[in-house]
């Protein structure tokens, strides 16, 4: 069960101090208590686990500081959307908004490479009024002799030139507990001049004790990218090792399976699966089509794959787009072979635009039929 308690209400109010002292004295249940701040007020959401099935819905609503309380299901039950649930999917940080709704677009470098690199890309991004990036510091490699980011040498020049050109929000994957550190330290000696969201790659979707630690920090957002080879609902409950843990601001990013049916890709794209991840819990959904599609190849109507495989994605609901774009991508150190070039960013973003109002567009049909149907 969750008891969702009145919206910015004093943790040091009596009325808290009693239904927290009830709570926490019910038989055979334990007690989470999560912070979710968003763009207008703070709730507070307090998880009641363990055996809740002969709990009185109405004796939790009762309480001094209960607005009102969910019986949730054992799937997800942080992210998920559960009966006559009517929480906020998404949250805002350093001013950027993450919903279910909207649409945020995170081109960057794969790898980051070479300073002027990085200042070519965010020059463009700047040019085009985006706001977000991505940018590889630390990189899983399955070879141990390949390339393996510059990792926290590199973070400095790359976190200042986001604050030059107005970024506000870098994702940057980690693949160990040190390097939240490394970026909050670094982050705080310049004066926090972007913000940053910790990405966990394919690799580490079930690198349990790595999401913990993730978890336990709710400064920075998460974005966790599905298991290449494991199932939707196991990479669901990867995302829920987050949220279990404190930290509920997470996106989760569909980036393609790996097997051979779906070459010539260098994945078999799992974008189907965008309006599914919406219905089952509260998350924002991403897609990466650079990895998904793993190259540059062009269709006969003169498209790229990546960008096809981006409509896709877009035209049924994404949130969030990672794409790996590169001033020189003959000279990248990582998947220069998939990057988009600079000057393919402003169509680029002009066809998501085009695909994110098909969507709007799409609902509104189906919104009047449901209407119509209701008379």
């Amino acid at each position: 069960m969750l008891a969702i308690l009145h919206p910015d209400i004093a943790l040091e109010s009596e009325a808290y101090r009693q239904t927290m002292h009830f709570l926490e004295n019910l038989p055979g249940v334990s007690v989470r208590v999560h912070q979710v701040q968003g763009a207008q007020q703070r709730l507070t959401e307090v998880y009641l686990l363990g055996e809740t099935k002969s709990l009185n819905k109405e004796d939790i609503e009762a309480l001094p500081a209960v607005e009102r309380a969910i019986r949730i299901s054992d799937d997800y039950r942080i992210l998920g959307r559960h009966k006559d649930d009517r929480r906020q999917s998404g949250f805002t940080y350093n001013g950027v908004t993450f919903d279910q709704s909207n649409l945020n677009i995170f081109a960057g470098l794969c790898a980051v490479d070479v300073p002027e690199h990085v200042e070519q890309m965010m020059q463009v991004l700047e040019d085009n009024g985006q706001v977000c990036t991505r940018m590889g510091a630390y990189k899983p490699r399955t070879n141990p002799y390949s390339f393996q980011g510059h990792g926290k040498g590199c973070l400095p020049w790359v976190f200042e030139k986001a604050g030059k050109h107005g970024i506000k929000v870098v994702a940057m994957e980690i693949t160990h507990e040190s390097h939240i550190e490394e970026i909050d330290h670094c982050l705080e000696q310049l004066g926090r001049p972007t913000g940053v969201m910790l990405q966990v790659g394919t690799r580490n979707t079930q690198n349990f004790e790595l999401l913990k630690a993730i978890g336990r920090q709710t400064t920075y957002p998460v974005l966790l990218k599905r298991g290449f080879g494991i199932t939707l609902n196991e990479s669901l409950n990867a995302a829920e090792y987050l949220a279990s843990e404190g930290n509920a601001n997470v996106i989760f990013c569909l980036r393609g399976m790996k097997t051979e049916a779906g070459q010539p890709h260098r994945n078999m794209v799992d974008f189907a699966h965008v309006p599914a991840v919406k219905r089952l819990t509260r998350m924002p959904v991403c897609v990466d089509p650079s990895h998904s599609v793993g190259s540059r190849e062009r269709a006969p109507d003169g498209i790229l794959d990546v960008m096809h495989a981006t409509a896709q994605g877009v035209i049924a609901g994404a949130n969030m787009v990672l794409v790996d774009f590169h001033p020189k991508p003959e000279k990248a150190l990582v998947d220069g072979p998939q990057a988009l070039l600079m000057k393919e960013l402003p169509a680029y973003l002009e066809d998501i635009q085009l695909c994110h109002d098909t969507w709007k567009k799409r609902q509104q049909i189906y919104n009047r039929l449901k209407e119509s149907a209701a008379e």
